[in-house]
């Protein structure tokens, strides 16, 4: 594919469910996916990836994902999964056994129960940093995770990255997801960061809207929900809630020497038409 041409979708937390349910009784992901990936399929010029930043199911059991891989299925180009606080790692490597990136990084123990690659698309290069605390909703960075990016970033320096994490490392304000961000390791990230400016997005799930924030001298986001989005409101006792606004999706584009990040609506909004009609 040309430089200019090189496309990346980001899919986000679609908290798929098991086939004929309905995610808390009433939002339908799987129709709502599958809606995603309908428009995606529209996208001129196909994408060459999708980055599926976690949250994939929402009780991480094996039938979940089976039916994740059903309705992924229309996607003609390289999937690129990673687990959120709602993945079981275990499961997803199992259901994507295909891809042999979601697999342990060879050579170090302990990093085995975390999912780590890289991968270059086109011009671009993608690296997934596993940001999960088993059993926990929030999410950190340990010692040897850290030292796995800054190697991996070393290993291409002069290659744009988009670094992909489920946990956004910065704070929101939005309180009750702020709670279980990235806890532990933001503050490590961001000098790790600024050693390596080749990394021109971190690329983020896990909030259920679109924030932007600067971090670590490059451009921070979180990307929307395929499903539901978190309820916006930045008071500090606001409840937890979700809305039924929009879903959607990022279309990471590399266009004129620089990346440039669209938020895409998913759902139906009638034919385009010229200015002049």
């Amino acid at each position: 594919m040309a430089e200019s041409a090189t496309v990346i979708v980001q899919l986000s937390d679609p908290h798929l469910v098991a086939p004929g349910r309905m995610l808390m009784g009433r939002i339908d992901t799987a129709a709502l996916l599958a809606q995603a990936v309908a428009a995606v399929g529209r996208l001129r010029p196909a994408p060459a990836a999708v980055l599926l930043t976690g949250d994939l199911v929402d009780a991480g059991r094996a039938d979940e994902y089976a039916h994740l891989r059903t309705l992924l299925a229309p996607l003609r180009c390289p999937l690129l999964p990673m687990p959120g606080n709602h993945d079981a790692t275990p499961a997803l490597r199992a259901a994507f056994a295909d891809l042999p990136w979601l697999q342990p990084v060879a050579g170090d123990p302990a990093l085995a129960p975390y999912v780590l690659y890289a991968r270059e698309i086109g011009v671009l290069r993608v690296v997934a940093l596993d940001t999960v605390v088993a059993g926990a909703p929030h999410g950190a960075l340990c010692d040897a995770r850290l030292a796995w990016l800054d190697a991996t970033l070393a290993a291409a320096p002069a290659q744009p990255t988009i670094l992909a994490l489920h946990h956004p490392p910065f704070a929101t304000g939005i309180a009750h997801m702020d709670a279980m961000g990235l806890l532990h390791g933001a503050e490590a990230l961001a000098a790790l960061l600024r050693r390596h400016p080749q990394v021109e997005r971190v690329a983020c799930g896990h909030l259920h809207r679109t924030i932007v924030r600067r971090f670590g001298g490059t451009l921070a986001m979180t990307a929307p929900s395929t499903a539901h989005q978190i309820a916006f409101d930045l008071a500090a006792d606001a409840p937890a809630a979700w809305r039924a606004e929009p879903p959607g999706f990022v279309v990471h584009a590399w266009h004129g020497g620089a990346l440039v990040s669209h938020v895409v609506a998913s759902g139906d909004h009638r034919p385009d038409r010229p200015f002049d009609d």
